[in-house]
């Protein structure tokens, strides 16, 4: 695994070869497409430093002897400005970005899941992608299909399994002077973004001033379920810095 970076000029290929590979990709093979500012510190290249980029974070899980035969086809698609893809533990994937979101950042969130990716929100996409207010603000869109959307809608208090992404935007900076610039950037990509969703969030990417109806929509038909489990359980609601599901009695 780990990610193949693209040309911001790339975007709107990239963003369209991607939205039809990953519904047909094998469920040994994942990848989360990004917009990132290339960080001032190897392992990356000079030449890219600070540079807004695009690009898809690879997870390949299968037998290594097939991991060649699975990327082909990638790498075949286009030739990448930087192909870190190579074999790893999967900790090592998993963490690779850590050292670069130390603690003590100013973020903030927006998020949706989503169905399809048309032309039209590739093209907002690209205008904010563009826009990114700060080295470490981002946005991500993760799979869902695979073994996941395999498993009912009801079967656990996760709603949406038959999305295919769970896209956030976040605004992240070390500077709280810098807050509305990040906020605003977040706030009105979403806003761009949101009337291309499928409805709800992923839930612990949403922030606590979304208020209780965003809650209710990213649990769908199994909220009640989640508020008698809650009314039973927590009372007293004392579990509640959270994207809270409040008790029936309050």
């Amino acid at each position: 695994g780990g990610p193949m970076l693209y040309e911001l000029s790339e975007t709107a290929d990239v963003m369209k070869w991607y939205r039809e590979l990953i519904p047909t990709a094998p469920d040994d093979l994942s990848g989360f497409f990004a917009f990132l500012t290339v960080p001032p510190a190897p392992p990356f290249p000079e030449h890219l430093h600070m540079k807004k980029m695009c690009g898809v974070v690879w997870a390949y899980a299968g037998p290594q002897t097939k991991a060649e035969e699975t990327f082909k086809p990638i790498r075949a698609f286009k030739k990448p400005a930087l192909d870190f893809v190579g074999p790893l533990p999967q900790p090592a994937l998993q963490s690779m970005f850590d050292a670069l979101y130390p603690p003590g950042l100013q973020w903030y969130w927006r998020a949706d899941f989503v169905n399809e990716l048309s032309d039209e929100a590739i093209a907002q996409h690209i205008h904010f992608g563009k826009a990114l207010p700060s080295m470490h603000s981002t946005m991500h869109m993760y799979p869902i299909n695979g073994a996941a959307s395999r498993i009912g809608k009801n079967d656990t208090a996760w709603n949406y399994r038959d999305a295919t992404w769970a896209q956030v935007m976040v605004g992240v900076d070390p500077d709280p002077a810098n807050n509305e610039k990040t906020i605003s950037w977040t706030k009105n990509y979403y806003d761009a973004l949101h009337p291309y969703s499928a409805g709800g969030a992923y839930v612990n990417f949403l922030m606590g001033d979304e208020g209780e109806e965003r809650v209710k929509k990213t649990y769908g038909g199994n909220y009640e379920r989640l508020v008698a489990i809650k009314s039973k359980y927590d009372p007293d609601n004392f579990f509640r810095v959270n994207q809270n599901l409040k008790p029936t009695k309050l």
